[in-house]
């Protein structure tokens, strides 16, 4: 990805009982040493691979340095033992840029859960509205259904009158 990375590493290395004389007298400065292999095994793996893979990849990036070194202190009469990769940063820049992104992705689905929500909303106002335009209609039915059976009543009555007054 072209940005910067500070890789912070732990190692857990001892000297080899058999070589300690070795240990002793071939490295004067045996973490300088150890942090230039460190150094190399990282710069030479890291480069390759794209910021989010560098940060999947870190137990395998240690094991390629616990490799790396152990092949490179053996001949030093050290032993590595355990290498972890503790923290990958990125320049403050990327980080930034990378808190950007994060908050626009969420800002473009919270608008699309916002849109949905509004949608959803005038889904139900619509369903609701044509509910009580269906029963406003079913009782103005019932009303002149009434209507016309009161009239119906009425001209019977007045037929039954008219016919007992034959007219």
């Amino acid at each position: 990805d072209n940005v910067f990375l500070t890789v912070v590493a732990s190692i857990i290395y001892r000297v080899m009982k058999e070589n300690a004389a070795d240990a002793f007298y071939k490295l004067s400065n045996t973490t300088t040493h150890i942090q230039a292999y460190v150094i190399d095994v990282v710069c030479a793996s890291v480069p390759k691979m794209e910021l989010d893979v560098v940060v999947e990849q870190r137990n395998a990036i240690a094991k390629t340095v616990k490799d790396e070194l152990g092949k490179a202190m053996s001949t030093y009469g050290y032993k590595i033992f355990y290498t972890r990769i503790i923290d990958i940063e990125p320049d403050a820049e990327v980080k930034t840029a990378i808190k950007e992104i994060n908050a626009a992705a969420r800002l473009r689905e919270a608008t699309n859960e916002k849109a949905e929500a509004e949608k959803t909303q005038q889904i139900k106002k619509a369903e609701g509205e044509a509910e009580s335009k269906y029963l406003a209609g079913l009782g103005i039915a019932r009303q002149r259904s009434w209507i016309v059976d009161g009239l119906k009543d009425s001209r019977a009555k007045l037929l039954r009158k008219c016919a007992r007054y034959n007219y």
